[in-house]
């Protein structure tokens, strides 16, 4: 198998979806195959279902780029969101390489779509600081200085003070439906964290992802008084994937072509 094809997975809290990613262009080159999530989510189960996945897509590469829903320091999981507690001080790369037979490399999920979006979305070639924001349950995030990533970052868990509340329960798109918000009230309590994100980091530009990203064009009018553009993810549920397999290609294969 030609080396710029990568398997990318995105492990999710209701689905592990996996596909073979070109990584010198960010397409996809196989189906994207999807099981669901094992409840609950202990990490044998997990390992299990991304060893079928890596079967059934017939794999046969050497690297694997896996985008994991937990802050991830050298292959560790920190935190765990919408997953088991167990994973919590597991390695999460050993666990899904010995279940594989391949090298993997794990990456925060929401850092993966921001690489990949970074790279070969909206924000490609943008320079200073960007930042993508994805929608969904809760808040995730990835910071980006001058196409680098700054992993780990954690902004939905950020504390507005004016309001009293995380804003992840304050601004998601599960509060959205919950509390049946309109898009312009949603994307007014939005506005109020991106003033803060501008107050903080003066971003260039911030881009929004998750379901949701698809009906950008329904609320985009009502984000106003910001210094810099908001604007919609362009590789939708596949920028986790196509992330998680350009990041494993560049720690793992960009050396070795540095030494060549």
């Amino acid at each position: 198998m030609k080396s710029n094809i990568i398997l990318g997975l995105d492990i999710g809290g209701t689905g592990i979806k996996g596909a073979l990613v070109d990584v010198e262009t960010g397409e996809l080159v196989s189906e994207r195959v999807r099981y669901k999530t094992p409840f609950p989510a202990y990490p044998d189960a997990v390992a299990e279902k991304v060893q079928l996945l890596v079967d059934e897509l017939n794999y046969e590469g050497d690297i694997i780029g896996c985008g994991f829903p937990a802050i991830v320091i050298d292959g560790v999981a920190k935190s765990a969101s919408n997953i088991h507690d167990s994973w919590i001080g597991t390695n999460v790369e050993n666990i899904l390489a010995r279940a594989t037979g391949k090298q993997v490399i794990v990456i925060n999920d929401a850092d993966a779509a921001g690489v990949a979006e970074a790279y070969f979305g909206s924000m490609k070639s943008k320079s200073g600081v960007s930042m993508l924001l994805t929608l969904g349950t809760g808040i995730g995030s990835a910071l980006l200085v001058n196409g680098i990533l700054v992993p780990n970052t954690e902004f939905g868990h950020i504390y507005l003070k004016s309001q009293k509340v995380v804003v992840e329960k304050f601004a998601s798109n599960a509060i959205r439906k919950k509390e049946g918000l309109s898009y312009e009230e949603w994307a007014s309590r939005l506005n109020k964290l991106f003033k803060y994100l501008d107050h903080i980091f003066s971003p260039n530009v911030i881009v929004l992802g998750g379901g949701v990203s698809k009906k950008f064009d329904e609320y985009k009018e009502y984000f106003v008084d910001l210094g810099f553009p908001i604007q919609p993810a362009t590789l939708l549920n596949q920028a986790g994937l196509i992330g998680a397999a350009y990041f494993a290609a560049q720690k793992i294969l960009a050396p070795i072509n540095q030494e060549d």
